[in-house]
C-alpha cells in the first residue's frame, strides 16, 4: 500500500513532531503508524484502517464489491445473509410506534422469523448454533475454533449424521474436535461437563465424525497443557519451562506414547514445582487437570525413574 504524504494537508491544527517539530508526518497504513520523515521518531502506532477489507483489480470490480452487512459466518445458521427485525418498538428517530404501525410490524417480525427457520435443516442449525455460542462461551475457546466447529457440524449435517441423534452430543463432538485440529488443549471431560451429554454419548459422537467425515485429528500434545494449567496454579515461567523441558525428554525417550496428555501434563509441573521450588500438592494439580491423584501420582514415579531426575 503506498504511503500518504499529505497528513497535514488542509487542516487547521496539524501534527507537529514532538521531537524536532517538523510537520512533514508521514502515515504508514501498512504498518499503522504516524511516522516523522526528517527524524524517524514514531509518533502513533497501531492506527485503525477506515480502508475496505478486500481487495479489487479492477474498477469493475471496485464496483461490484460493497460494505454493507456484518460479513458471513458459519456460527450463525444462515450465515449472517438474513434480516433481523428489532424487537424493540420504535423508529429510526426513537420514537414509539404508533397501534397500526406497531401490529404490521409485529406480523412482519413473526414471518420473518418463521421464513429464517422453514425447513427441518434450518431448525437443526438454530438450535445447533444457539449450544454452541452457549459452550464456546462457558468453555472460552476463540473464534476459529468456533468456526471450525460449524463446519464440522455442517458436513456432518450434509452427511445426515445427526438424524436420530442427540444435537448437544454432536456439536458438542464438534467443538472437541475443532479443539484437537486446532491444538485448544480442553478435554473430553471438560467438554462434557459444560455440555448436556456425559463423556461417554461425547466420545461415541466423536468417533462417529472421525470415521465418517474423515478428519485428520493430530497426536494430542501434553506441552500444550502446560501454560493453562501452570496459570490456574499460578506458577511462574521458570517452572513451566522446566516442565516442558521434562515433557521434551520424555518424548525424546519415547515414555509418553499411549499415556493421556493431561495426567503427564500433572506430572510434570508437579516434577518441575519440586525442582524449582514452586511445590505444588497432588491434590491442586489432579483437580486443575482433572485427573485423579493416583494418575499424577503414577506419571510422576514414572517420569523420575525413567529420566533420572533428582528430587
Amino acid at each position: 500500500m503506498p504511503i500518504d504524504m499529505d497528513m497535514n494537508k488542509d487542516r487547521e491544527h496539524p501534527i507537529v513532531c514532538p521531537e524536532c517539530g517538523s510537520r512533514n508526518i508521514v502515515r504508514d497504513p501498512k504498518r499503522g503508524e504516524l511516522v516523522c520523515a526528517d527524524c524517524g521518531l514514531v509518533l502513533t502506532e497501531h492506527l485503525i484502517d477506515q480502508g475496505p477489507e478486500w481487495r479489487a483489480f479492477t474498477s469493475e470490480e471496485k464496483d461490484e464489491r460493497s460494505r454493507v452487512g456484518s460479513p458471513i459466518t458459519l456460527t450463525v445458521h444462515d450465515k449472517g445473509l438474513s434480516t433481523v427485525i428489532d424487537w424493540r418498538d420504535m423508529d429510526a428517530y426513537g420514537k414509539k410506534l404508533t397501534p397500526n404501525k406497531r401490529a404490521q410490524i409485529y406480523r412482519l417480525r413473526k414471518w420473518q422469523v418463521r421464513s429464517r427457520v422453514y425447513s427441518s435443516i434450518d431448525r437443526n442449525l438454530a438450535v445447533a448454533m444457539a449450544e454452541l455460542d452457549r459452550l464456546s462461551s462457558q468453555l472460552g475457546i476463540p473464534r476459529n475454533v468456533k468456526e471450525d466447529a460449524a463446519m464440522i457440524y455442517r458436513k456432518a449435517i450434509e452427511k445426515r449424521l445427526i438424524r436420530g441423534r442427540s444435537i448437544e452430543a454432536m456439536i458438542a463432538a464438534a467443538v472437541y474436535a475443532a479443539c484437537r485440529i486446532r491444538k485448544v488443549p480442553r478435554t473430553l471431560i471438560e467438554i462434557a461437563s459444560q455440555s448436556r451429554v456425559n463423556r461417554k454419548e461425547l466420545g461415541r459422537c466423536y468417533r462417529l465424525l472421525l470415521r465418517k467425515l474423515q478428519l485428520s485429528i493430530p497426536i494430542a500434545n501434553p506441552i500444550d497443557f502446560i501454560p493453562r494449567f501452570g496459570a490456574e496454579l499460578s506458577l511462574s515461567g521458570k517452572t513451566l519451562k522446566k516442565a516442558v523441558e521434562i515433557l521434551q525428554q520424555a518424548k525424546k525417550n519415547r515414555i509418553t506414547a499411549g499415556k493421556d496428555p493431561t495426567g503427564l501434563a500433572a506430572a510434570a509441573i508437579y516434577i518441575a514445582g519440586l525442582l524449582t521450588g514452586e511445590r505444588r500438592t497432588q491434590r491442586e494439580i489432579a483437580e486443575v487437570a482433572r485427573v485423579t491423584e493416583v494418575t499424577v501420582r503414577n506419571r510422576y514415579k514414572e517420569l523420575v525413574r525413567k529420566l533420572k531426575i533428582t528430587i
